[in-house]
């Protein structure tokens, strides 16, 4: 549970960057960006596998790089589901898509699979 809500503030430091760096991007207040954070989570979890599953042909054919548009319609979905949070059209979704998913794979790397950040730690052994 402590890794999904990480990821969740992560995702919302994503949109964050995104409001703030794409002009298409509106975000009304910090509860509604913690709120798109969480429900883009929640849709990630339950809705894209479904999606990229569907897709999973078209998927193959552009060597992954449908996934950008996957994850632009996630954006879009909670953009729909949350006032407060407005996307004007699809290139400002896909580029708010592309900041979150940069954000999200940097945080990964950070966190680590199991959620807890992780520190490398290079100690001396004494022979």
């Amino acid at each position: 549970m402590t890794g999904f809500l990480l990821r969740a503030v992560i995702a919302a430091l994503g949109l964050w960057l995104a409001s703030y760096w794409v002009s298409g991007i509106r975000i009304d207040s910090a509860p509604t960006l913690l709120l798109a954070g969480l429900l883009l989570g929640v849709m990630n979890a339950i809705v894209r596998p479904i999606v990229v599953l569907l897709t999973l042909p078209l998927t193959l054919l552009t060597l992954g790089l449908f996934l950008l548009v996957v994850n632009a319609l996630m954006l879009g979905l909670v953009a729909l589901l949350l006032p407060g949070f407005q996307i004007a059209s699809f290139g400002a979704a896909f580029l708010a898509a592309i900041i979150v998913s940069v954000t999200g794979w940097i945080a990964s790397w950070l966190i680590g699979p199991r959620g807890r950040i992780e520190v490398m730690v290079r100690r001396r052994r004494d022979l």
